[in-house]
């Protein structure tokens, strides 16, 4: 079936033109002014950009946390994805220590089995390294296309790995071609001032982001980095909040290291005051690393302009405030940690930054789609308009206003983090390997139409340049 979508404006990373897309079995097959080929289904999207679909690189569905489960699963949260005009999510896959890594992956791909209804894929923690770990990695890339492997630097004794670990991964990635991903906190000073809040009787949401202070992201940022480049090797770090962290990724990247950040909407609109709001309601803003000083949100937007910080994640990790958060009340440590963020992800970034000017339309692309699709080793199958990609478009009206809210979002959850801000510019339909899965703001898909994406290897020859610092 041949589908035409006429009379939008396509934009990619790099281009911004007005051109009519032929789709032909999922893929993009023609692109010009005058196509005349028989078509089966034409759309106009007058008015409206057409965008590459957006590729979330950090999603946590059906995920086990703190005595809980993320309310949103493969089927809710990729739902909740495509509506927000995302459509390939990676996630991260939980292992255990002394189990066989393959026990994890196959375990995830049951969470997900008949359920997304967009395309995805998994990175792979890594908890120990040790020989039958280290056995197993090559026979999961090469079968799997699971190419990133991540990495927790904090949650004392139960992610938490030492620098050992971290350095034996960075020197098995840089052998077999993948990407670690760290979550840069110095955890054991975390687990020191945890316990003395806790010992002064400090229980309040807000002391989540007092006994997690920049001050140890920053510590964290820059030993990974300087291990990375140690090993030779290649790594990502995932929500940057804080200019001290942002400081030794762009120290790293003038050495010449490989070496790119993410950062993600709460941080860029949201800041710690939100954990002081009354009634336990902060907790709704507990997430690892915490929401800092206002003032940072500065920092990290400059970041993106300037090509200092490269990719834009959700981090979706949703927890109901009623029957979830709340096991928090009276002890900080026990709110589960994540917010629900995969459905706003792709409009706040375009209103609070194309539309104010703090990045241009390009950039804005390239950082929701086009960059992680390239780091995780899609592109182009993903993260572009061209001949021979997925037709993963997104019909984009850029003047549409809308207020977020929980009372209109599709995540399965009881709150918003955004509840009340307006945006400007909204998804009206969302096109998957060229069926819709929204159609004029209603979803029409069917759980189990995503597939499983076996990624490339990560390119190697993939450098830090100087015209990437400029």
């Amino acid at each position: 079936m041949k589908k035409l979508i006429k009379n939008g404006t396509i934009v990619t990373a790099t281009d911004e033109y007005e051109a009519n897309v032929l789709i032909e079995d999922g893929k993009v097959t023609s692109i010009g002014a005058y196509l005349t080929e028989d078509i089966d289904e034409v759309i106009d999207a007058k008015g409206a950009y057409l965008f590459p679909g957006g590729v979330d690189p950090h999603t946590h569905l059906d995920m086990p946390f703190g005595g809980t489960v993320t309310a949103d699963d493969f089927e809710t949260g990729t739902i909740a994805a495509a509506y927000g005009g995302t459509t390939t999510v990676i996630d991260f896959c939980l292992t255990n220590k002394g189990e066989p890594l393959r026990n994890a992956v196959s375990h995830w791909h049951e969470k997900s089995k008949d359920k997304a209804v967009i395309d995805y894929s998994f990175h792979l923690m890594i908890g120990e390294v040790n020989d039958a770990v280290l056995s197993e990695l090559p026979t999961i890339i090469e079968e799997e296309g699971i190419t990133s492997f991540k990495v927790f630097m904090a949650y004392k004794n139960v992610f938490q790995v030492d620098d050992s670990v971290l350095f034996r991964t960075l020197l098995t990635a840089k052998e077999h071609g993948a990407l670690v991903m760290v979550h840069a906190e110095n955890g054991d000073v975390i687990d020191h001032l945890v316990a003395e809040a806790l010992e002064k009787g400090n229980t309040d949401p807000i002391h989540h982001a007092l006994t997690r202070p920049p001050e140890l992201e920053g510590e964290a940022t820059g030993r990974a980095v300087e291990l990375t480049g140690l090993a030779d090797s290649q790594l990502y770090v995932v929500h940057v909040t804080s200019a001290a962290a942002l400081e030794k990724i762009t120290e790293a990247r003038r050495k010449g290291y490989n070496v790119w950040g993410e950062t993600c909407p709460q941080y860029l609109v949201l800041d710690q005051s939100n954990l002081e709001e009354p009634n336990f309601e902060g907790a709704k803003y507990v997430c690892s690393p915490p929401l800092r000083e206002k003032w940072n949100q500065d920092v990290l937007w400059n970041a993106l302009k300037n090509g200092q910080l490269q990719t834009l994640g959700s981090d979706q990790c949703s927890f109901n405030f009623e029957g979830q958060k709340d096991l928090g009340k009276g002890d900080f440590t026990k709110i589960p940690n994540g917010c629900p963020i995969i459905e706003d992800r792709f409009s706040l970034f375009f209103s609070e930054g194309v539309k104010k000017g703090r990045i241009s339309i390009n950039q804005f692309v390239d950082m929701v789609s086009t960059q992680p699709a390239k780091l995780f080793g899609v592109f182009p199958q993903k993260g572009t308009i061209a001949v021979g990609s997925d037709a993963d478009i997104v019909i984009f009206d850029p003047n549409r206003e809308r207020t977020l809210s929980v009372d209109t979002h599709h995540m399965n959850v009881d709150y918003n983090p955004f509840e009340g801000m307006k945006v400007t510019g909204e998804p009206i339909s969302v096109l998957s390997r060229g069926e819709f899965v929204i159609r004029d703001k209603q979803f029409v898909g069917n759980p189990g139409e995503g597939n499983y994406l076996k990624r490339k290897r990560f390119n190697t020859n993939k450098k830090v340049t100087e015209e990437s610092l400029s």
